[in-house]
């Protein structure tokens, strides 16, 4: 499966692989740091199938802790908002060069997913907030991702966080299912057919439902 991140079971904790350390200055040219290797009980995404992702599908849900954030528009939205429909949560900044990397495949997931069952909620840490993510949107071609901020990190705290990207996929319940740490290929056929199973049905176009399910910036 293309990528360099690692799925795990919400009550597993392997060794983290290639992401950007939390703390780095909010700037282009923050530095990265580097680890590698997976204890068991993770699967590394970027050399396994989708025949080593079974065993994350029967993994033990795990509550979520309240998150609230915001749209573009300064409303708050709250994750609970999106009850009903799986979710994936991908923390991410702009100064990220590994959130930057895969920013064009969540966008293309959502496209081809997104809807009433599933929603991409990605969630910018960006210090500038929308005068920081509108812009990369533009340049980056993204066009199917709704606008989520999080300028104030509190996020990071609440979910945990050990580094950027990371991906936490949540239930129609609102518990998680499970995270992974580093970038991916989300559209990749065998990614697109694991959550689908989740979804327990094909999938289909996004719709708008009162500003949290509108796709674009």
């Amino acid at each position: 499966m293309a990528g360099a991140g690692l799925w795990w079971s919400a009550g597993a904790a392997p060794t983290p692989p290639e992401v950007l350390r939390l703390g780095a200055p909010d700037a282009p040219d923050a530095p990265a740091a580097t680890t590698s290797g997976a204890t068991s009980g993770a699967t590394p995404v970027a050399s396994t199938g989708v025949d080593k992702l079974e065993k994350f599908k029967g993994a033990e849900p795990k509550p979520m802790p309240p998150l609230s954030f915001i749209d573009a528009e300064g409303r708050r939205i709250d994750l609970a908002d999106f009850k009903d429909r799986v979710i994936l949560l991908n923390l991410w900044a702009t100064w990220c060069g590994p959130c930057v990397k895969e920013m064009p495949s969540l966008d293309r997931l959502q496209a081809q997913l997104g809807g009433d069952a599933f929603q991409v909620v990605a969630l910018s840490l960006d210090r500038g907030g929308r005068a920081a993510v509108e812009p990369f949107y533009k340049k980056t071609g993204v066009q199917n991702l709704t606008v989520f901020l999080d300028p104030a990190s509190d996020s990071m705290k609440a979910l945990s966080l050990r580094g950027l990207p990371t991906t936490i996929l949540v239930d129609p319940e609102g518990r998680e299912l499970g995270r992974v740490e580093g970038a991916v290929e989300w559209d990749a056929p065998e990614v697109v057919a694991f959550l689908r199973q989740h979804l327990g049905r094909g999938g289909g176009p996004a719709r708008d439902r009162g500003g949290v399910m509108k796709t674009g910036g």
